[in-house]
């Protein structure tokens, strides 16, 4: 699968269980790690638990399997490495403590779920 239509099951698996500030980050020209970088915020550890949960899910029926998971018995911060596509699901206060688009806001921004 291309990395651009992982990239929208992921996206669609997110909307899908009513993730919040969906944001994608284009990281193909800064590093060769990954090509698309997507960070979303769930409500609750519960929430952010089930999001990360439909992206594997989701990635899975799609042929791809996750390399790893990351995170997944706090909840506050759930990583899933998809190869071309890196996901971070994060509870509000972490994603703010951590605030991973400023870190890469020099790279050019996709823009949020559905914007496209």
């Amino acid at each position: 699968m291309q990395a651009e239509q992982l990239k929208e099951v992921v996206i669609n698996a997110l909307e899908n269980v009513k993730a919040k500030d969906v944001s994608i980050i284009d990281v193909r020209d800064r590093t060769s790690v990954t090509d698309y970088m997507i960070v979303a915020s769930g409500t609750s550890n519960r929430h952010v638990k089930s999001l990360a949960d439909s992206v594997v899910t989701d990635a899975q029926d799609n042929g791809v399997r996750a390399s790893s998971v990351e995170g997944a018995s706090v909840s506050d911060w759930i990583l899933v490495d998809l190869g071309d596509v890196v996901v971070h699901v994060m509870m509000p206060a972490t994603r703010e403590f951590y605030d991973l688009e400023r870190l890469w806001r020099d790279a050019p921004s996709v823009g949020a779920a559905g914007s496209e």
